[in-house]
Protein backbone atom coordinates (compact mmCIF):
# COMPACT_ATOMS: atom_id res chain seq x y z
CA UNK A 1 0.00 0.00 0.00
CA UNK A 2 1.72 3.31 -1.29
CA UNK A 3 0.92 6.14 0.99
CA UNK A 4 0.47 10.12 -0.41
CA UNK A 5 1.85 11.59 3.15
CA UNK A 6 5.10 11.35 4.45
CA UNK A 7 5.19 12.16 8.32
CA UNK A 8 8.41 11.74 9.91
CA UNK A 9 8.18 11.06 13.88
CA UNK A 10 11.51 11.54 16.13
CA UNK A 11 12.99 9.78 19.24
CA UNK A 12 11.32 12.45 21.64
CA UNK A 13 7.97 12.43 20.02
CA UNK A 14 7.69 8.75 19.87
CA UNK A 15 8.94 8.60 23.51
CA UNK A 16 6.16 10.87 24.77
CA UNK A 17 3.50 9.52 22.55
CA UNK A 18 4.22 5.88 24.17
CA UNK A 19 4.69 7.18 27.77
CA UNK A 20 1.00 8.92 27.45
CA UNK A 21 0.53 5.47 26.29
CA UNK A 22 1.34 4.04 29.62
CA UNK A 23 -1.10 6.96 31.28
CA UNK A 24 -3.71 5.17 29.41
CA UNK A 25 -2.89 1.73 30.52
CA UNK A 26 -2.08 2.94 33.98
CA UNK A 27 -5.75 2.32 35.38
CA UNK A 28 -5.90 -1.61 34.55
CA UNK A 29 -2.54 -2.51 37.06
CA UNK A 30 -2.83 -6.28 37.02
CA UNK A 31 -1.28 -7.08 33.68
CA UNK A 32 0.33 -10.53 34.09
CA UNK A 33 3.50 -8.87 31.39
CA UNK A 34 3.45 -7.78 28.05
CA UNK A 35 4.20 -9.25 24.03
CA UNK A 36 6.07 -6.65 22.34
CA UNK A 37 5.30 -6.44 18.58
CA UNK A 38 8.96 -7.17 16.53
CA UNK A 39 10.09 -5.03 15.41
CA UNK A 40 8.02 -1.91 16.41
CA UNK A 41 6.16 -2.80 18.97
CA UNK A 42 9.94 -3.33 20.92
CA UNK A 43 10.85 0.38 21.42
CA UNK A 44 7.04 1.74 23.12
CA UNK A 45 7.04 -1.81 24.98
CA UNK A 46 10.04 -0.94 26.62
CA UNK A 47 8.87 2.43 27.68
CA UNK A 48 5.58 1.27 29.10
CA UNK A 49 7.40 -1.51 30.83
CA UNK A 50 8.93 0.65 32.62
CA UNK A 51 6.47 3.41 33.36
CA UNK A 52 4.70 0.65 34.59
CA UNK A 53 6.89 -1.26 36.12
CA UNK A 54 6.05 -4.66 34.34
CA UNK A 55 9.04 -6.68 34.75
CA UNK A 56 7.78 -9.88 32.23
CA UNK A 57 8.39 -8.44 28.72
CA UNK A 58 7.36 -11.83 25.89
CA UNK A 59 7.94 -11.34 22.14
CA UNK A 60 5.71 -12.77 19.38
CA UNK A 61 7.37 -11.69 15.66
CA UNK A 62 5.18 -11.26 12.72
CA UNK A 63 6.53 -9.75 9.43
CA UNK A 64 4.36 -7.66 7.49
CA UNK A 65 6.32 -4.74 5.63
CA UNK A 66 9.19 -3.86 3.61
CA UNK A 67 10.06 -0.33 3.87
CA UNK A 68 6.88 1.32 2.67
CA UNK A 69 5.00 -1.99 0.74
CA UNK A 70 2.90 -3.88 2.60
CA UNK A 71 2.56 -7.63 2.31
CA UNK A 72 0.99 -10.66 3.44
CA UNK A 73 1.36 -11.27 7.44
CA UNK A 74 4.09 -13.82 7.94
CA UNK A 75 4.52 -15.88 11.35
CA UNK A 76 8.21 -16.08 12.34
CA UNK A 77 7.99 -16.60 16.52
CA UNK A 78 4.56 -17.00 18.00
CA UNK A 79 4.34 -16.51 21.81
CA UNK A 80 3.10 -19.44 24.66
CA UNK A 81 1.00 -17.93 27.50
CA UNK A 82 -1.80 -18.95 29.07
CA UNK A 83 -5.03 -18.34 29.05
CA UNK A 84 -5.90 -16.81 25.70
CA UNK A 85 -3.45 -13.83 26.64
CA UNK A 86 -5.81 -13.07 29.36
CA UNK A 87 -4.65 -9.68 31.33
CA UNK A 88 -1.55 -9.49 29.33
CA UNK A 89 -0.84 -6.27 27.39
CA UNK A 90 0.49 -6.41 23.64
CA UNK A 91 1.96 -3.25 22.46
CA UNK A 92 2.70 -2.57 19.20
CA UNK A 93 3.68 0.61 17.09
CA UNK A 94 1.04 1.13 14.49
CA UNK A 95 -1.92 -0.27 13.74
CA UNK A 96 -2.33 0.14 9.83
CA UNK A 97 -4.51 -1.99 8.06
CA UNK A 98 -5.20 -4.38 10.71
CA UNK A 99 -4.11 -7.36 9.28
CA UNK A 100 -0.84 -8.20 11.78
CA UNK A 101 -3.02 -7.23 14.71
CA UNK A 102 -5.79 -9.65 13.28
CA UNK A 103 -3.41 -12.54 13.63
CA UNK A 104 -2.87 -11.39 17.46
CA UNK A 105 -6.51 -11.46 18.42
CA UNK A 106 -6.76 -14.62 16.81
CA UNK A 107 -4.06 -15.92 18.93
CA UNK A 108 -4.65 -13.94 22.20
CA UNK A 109 -8.30 -13.01 21.90
CA UNK A 110 -8.30 -12.33 25.47
CA UNK A 111 -5.40 -9.65 25.28
CA UNK A 112 -5.67 -5.94 25.71
CA UNK A 113 -4.07 -4.61 22.20
CA UNK A 114 -2.72 -1.34 22.76
CA UNK A 115 -0.71 0.86 19.78
CA UNK A 116 0.99 4.43 20.09
CA UNK A 117 -0.43 5.08 16.25
CA UNK A 118 -3.97 3.88 14.82
CA UNK A 119 -5.19 4.47 11.14
CA UNK A 120 -8.94 4.15 10.35
CA UNK A 121 -8.26 0.37 8.94
CA UNK A 122 -7.30 -1.19 11.86
CA UNK A 123 -9.02 0.79 14.66
CA UNK A 124 -11.20 -2.49 15.39
CA UNK A 125 -8.71 -4.17 16.57
CA UNK A 126 -6.90 -2.16 18.99
CA UNK A 127 -7.87 -1.23 22.69
CA UNK A 128 -6.34 1.41 23.35
CA UNK A 129 -3.99 4.31 20.86
CA UNK A 130 -2.77 7.66 21.52
CA UNK A 131 -3.01 9.20 18.26
CA UNK A 132 -4.58 8.48 14.75
CA UNK A 133 -3.54 9.16 11.51
CA UNK A 134 -5.52 9.33 7.69
CA UNK A 135 -4.88 5.88 6.04
CA UNK A 136 -2.62 7.33 3.34
CA UNK A 137 -0.15 8.76 5.80
CA UNK A 138 3.04 6.67 5.65
CA UNK A 139 4.96 7.08 8.70
CA UNK A 140 8.71 7.29 9.38
CA UNK A 141 9.71 5.60 12.97
CA UNK A 142 12.88 7.15 14.29
CA UNK A 143 14.88 4.08 14.10
CA UNK A 144 14.33 3.90 10.29
CA UNK A 145 15.41 7.48 9.55
CA UNK A 146 18.49 9.58 9.09
CA UNK A 147 18.92 13.96 10.03
CA UNK A 148 18.54 15.24 6.53
CA UNK A 149 17.24 17.78 4.22
CA UNK A 150 13.53 18.13 3.70
CA UNK A 151 11.77 19.64 0.99
CA UNK A 152 8.92 21.91 2.12
CA UNK A 153 5.54 20.33 1.55
CA UNK A 154 4.66 23.18 -1.00
CA UNK A 155 7.76 22.49 -3.08
CA UNK A 156 6.73 18.63 -2.54
CA UNK A 157 3.36 18.91 -4.35
CA UNK A 158 4.25 20.88 -7.00
CA UNK A 159 6.93 18.12 -8.31
CA UNK A 160 4.08 15.49 -7.88
CA UNK A 161 1.79 17.43 -10.17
Amino acid sequence: MSASKDFPISWEEFHRHSKALAWRLLEKDDWKGIIAVTRGGLVPAGIIARELEIRLIETICISSYDHQDQRQADILKSVNVDNDGDKWLVIDDLVDTGNTLKIIKEILPKAHIATVYAKPMGMKYVDTFVTEFSQDTWLHFPWDIELQFSQPIKNKKKVES
